[in-house]
């Protein structure tokens, strides 16, 4: 029996050990603290909820309901308060979240905030259609995206400093699933087909590994993930199998060396080229000049702007995969990361039918994971710290919020939008609150002791003046 429940790894935190579900009765938020425990540690008796994204193990959390599906909500859910609330001209599909950056994206267009006070920085408008919102957000900002509906063709963009990175042709279907690594090294897509899986490196764009995850035509795949370290990606679909592949580090090492390796090349063979050139025809120095211009120039723009997958050909192999899980069941939805639970890694399966499932995993070896446990979701869990998202029903305030992309909007009742009505202009500042609930659900919880957060995980990030 079906719950129509949408598990959501917060794969950002910490060893992937937070789960949000969304529901037709509203969200829930989970924490993974062992193999044998599982505590719901927030409970919105909300409506149909269609998005709810954590912002790592903060208080912060981006929520889309399915009455208001063109309406993002900021919410401190420790405080029970809406910080804020944004439209959109269309619906939103997907909601991305890192330290830095909150990205929205829509079916045609892509809309870039600074997550500190959620001023709009960028917006990417008449993208190709992307009607599952597809988009994945790494933690040094960069975004990437689909930018063609015929073939597997992405780009990759700095949300950071608002720049276009690299455009490169993944696949020849269409894109189905992209993710960044945690350190944001590689990139893991796949295609309609769903049958192979590729790696690569952000810094050029060149191909790491290719993966054959089966033989089946138009597989759909359910999640693409990599594990903490980066040293292995794991994958879900509709089928019963469950395929973790692992990452040579030396492949890495060759990805990135090999874009350095075409450039000196190429310039060596312009520069030759244009001194046999002078040799025989006695050329002038603007002629060699224009010669090895036009020649940098050329390749800088096909090594920059556009990078196919066959850089190098038939020099990969299709790596089968270095463990499985058999599933009991196939045709459902799961979502699949690889975390850490009591100093041991841990294949966490989130499926549809409410059930977290934990398979055990041997790095050195491989081979086929076991089932060591099963938690049912469906139901209040204990060790519940529930704080319910109320809003006053004889607030009538209707002081709007003035979106920069869109006309103004009505703050819902209640909600800290709807408290600023009356306040002057100077007010709606840094010192506002619900600027500062905002910075504050952000943040994370204050350091004890002994260290709760990998450095490695979350690494600093210079504070933003609202101005």
């Amino acid at each position: 029996m079906f719950t129509n429940e949408m598990f959501c790894f917060h794969s950002h935190s910490r060893s992937s050990r937070s789960l949000s579900v969304v529901s037709r009765t509203g969200y829930r938020l989970f924490s993974l603290a062992s193999v044998d425990r599982v505590d719901e540690i927030f409970c919105s008796h909300d409506e149909d909820t269609k998005i709810a994204e954590r912002l790592f193990s903060s208080s912060l959390v981006a929520v889309v309901t399915a009455s208001e599906p063109n309406k993002l909500k900021v919410c401190h859910f420790k405080k029970g308060a809406e910080i804020c609330n944004y439209g959109y001209p269309s619906e939103i599909l997907s909601v991305k979240l890192n330290r830095s950056r909150l990205v929205v994206c829509l079916v045609d267009s892509i809309y870039i905030h600074n997550i500190r006070d959620m001023r709009l920085l960028h917006s990417i408008k008449n993208m190709a259609p992307n009607p599952s919102g597809l988009c994945t957000l790494s933690l040094l900002s960069h975004l990437a995206y689909p930018v063609s509906t015929e073939c597997g063709e992405l780009q990759i963009f700095d949300a950071a400093n608002q720049l276009r990175r690299l455009k490169l042709k993944a696949h020849d279907s269409p894109l189905s699933a992209l993710n960044f690594s945690y350190n944001g090294v590689l990139l893991a897509t796949a295609s309609e087909k769903g049958t192979v899986i590729r790696v690569f490196c952000v810094k050029n764009g060149q191909r790491v590994h290719e993966f054959r995850r089966g033989v089946k035509r138009h597989v759909s795949i359910g999640s693409l993930n990599f594990s903490t370290c980066a040293s292995f990606v794991v994958v879900s679909s509709n089928t019963e199998t469950v395929h973790i592949f692992r990452i040579d580090p030396k492949a890495i090492e060759q990805a990135e060396r090999r874009q350095s390796i075409a450039l000196d090349v190429a310039a060596n063979a312009c520069n030759s080229s244009s001194s046999d050139e002078d040799e025989l025809k006695g050329g002038t120095d603007a002629a060699a000049a224009t010669a090895g211009g036009w020649g940098m120039g050329f390749l800088a723009k096909a090594v920059t702007s556009y990078l196919p997958t066959n850089v190098v050909t038939d020099v990969f192999t299709q790596d089968r995969a270095y463990a499985t899980i058999q599933l009991a069941e196939a045709g459902l939805r799961y979502e699949c990361v690889m975390a850490k639970l009591e100093k041991e890694t841990r294949l966490l399966l989130a499926c549809e039918d409410g059930f977290l499932y934990i398979y055990s995993f041997e790095d050195s070896k491989g081979g086929e994971c076991k089932l060591i446990r099963a938690h049912d979701l469906r139901t209040p869990l204990h060790g519940i710290t529930e704080v319910d998202i109320v809003g006053n029903e004889n607030d009538e305030n209707t002081n709007s919020l003035n979106v920069n992309m869109t006309k103004s909007m009505l703050p819902a009742p209640g909600t800290y939008a709807g408290v600023l009505k009356g306040r002057p202009a100077d007010r709606m500042s840094a010192d506002s609150d619900w600027c500062h609930d905002l910075r504050e659900a952000v943040e994370y919880p204050v350091k004890v002791t002994v260290p709760i957060y990998d450095e490695m995980q979350f690494p600093p990030v210079t504070p933003i003046t609202v101005e």
